[in-house]
């Protein structure tokens, strides 16, 4: 353990609501952990630690530069916009973030929510338990049309480690893969065929995103793209929640223009209740869970420790900007 050292863990709950274990990061220094952080108090809680571990708290130039025994920022996450790097960067501050660790569980939920499209299990599940299989006159019944994913094409914008393991799952379904990504240093593997971010909205019967949010990829989903997309095909976000226009996304559903989304995030987390997702046609939403499984968690706390170390040891991996 690191003498002297102290870690400020400014928003615990959601990485570990007590599943499991920091043992990880207390085995290299006292850490002061605390569930939720205020903006407001965020600098007093910091105020005499080395080492801070953040995941969606805020971390601007005022309070970096408010942080004079800051040396280390670690974000629990892959995303890490929630920093200002370049303030940290004038303080000579290292700041890292954790990539790859949720790709099994984020491709995973692709398909829970894309299966649910499809299949709607868990509205057929939800009336045979009000009664209505009980009182059926017939041995089976199905209220939407089932629809079969092999042969069918999915689409992926953004073909990096998420992206390509959603690949690997579709084709195990017997689909067809299109992949929009920036640039191929390697040929795909087979079943997946390089297409532009057009020919991705025009033939795809679902769609999947995994690019990364920038300015160029804001509202990447709007009324052209949609426009494009066939009457048929469903839109999967499991990525980040303003690569939609969600008033575009939300008409295209309730004018039947497309026939439905799954998304596991929005612009706004937690969603306002106006957002007009939130009652849309067709529209699954589940709350920015896609990383969260148990294992994926233990991954995250470790990938998070392994940085630390590494830093410590004066070998920094996984730093950003």
């Amino acid at each position: 353990m690191e003498e002297g050292m102290k870690i400020v863990l400014l928003d615990a709950h959601t990485a570990n609501p007590g599943d499991v274990s920091w043992a990880p990061l207390e085995s290299i220094a006292p850490c002061a952990i605390f569930p939720r952080t205020p903006l407001a108090e965020t600098v007093a809680r910091c105020a005499d630690a080395e080492i801070v571990i953040t995941n969606k708290s805020v971390l601007n130039r005022e309070i970096i530069e408010s942080l004079p025994k800051l040396k280390y920022i670690g974000v629990t996450a892959t995303g890490y916009n929630i920093v200002d790097v370049a303030a940290a960067k004038d303080r000579g501050i290292i700041v890292t973030n954790v990539p790859g660790y949720s790709s099994p569980a984020v491709a995973q939920l692709v398909f829970s929510l894309l299966l649910e499209l499809t299949n709607h299990v868990g509205h057929h599940a939800q009336t045979v338990r009000d009664g209505r299989w009980v009182a059926s006159p017939d041995f089976c019944y199905w209220d939407h049309p089932i629809i079969e994913l092999s042969s069918r094409t999915l689409g992926i914008i953004g073909y990096g480690d998420i992206g390509s393991s959603v690949a690997r799952i579709a084709t195990a379904f017997g689909m067809k893969v299109l992949a929009s990504k920036r640039e191929w240093k390697t040929p795909p593997p087979d079943g997946v065929t390089p297409a532009s971010i057009d020919e991705v909205f025009q033939n795809s019967d679902a769609i999947s995103l995994h690019c990364p949010l920038t300015d160029a990829t804001k509202h990447l989903v709007g009324e052209r793209t949609l426009a494009l997309m066939k009457s048929t095909a469903f839109l999967i976000n499991t990525g980040r929640g303003p690569l939609v226009d969600e008033t575009a996304l939300a008409q295209a559903l309730n004018a039947n223009r497309i026939a439905g989304a799954g998304l596991d995030v929005l612009s706004v987390e937690p969603p306002k209740a106006d957002n007009q997702l939130l009652s849309a046609k067709n529209c699954l939403i589940t709350p920015h869970i896609g990383w969260a499984s148990h294992e994926a968690r233990v991954r995250l706390i470790n990938l998070t420790a392994a940085n630390l170390r590494a830093f410590l040891d004066g070998t920094p991996t996984n730093v950003v900007g």
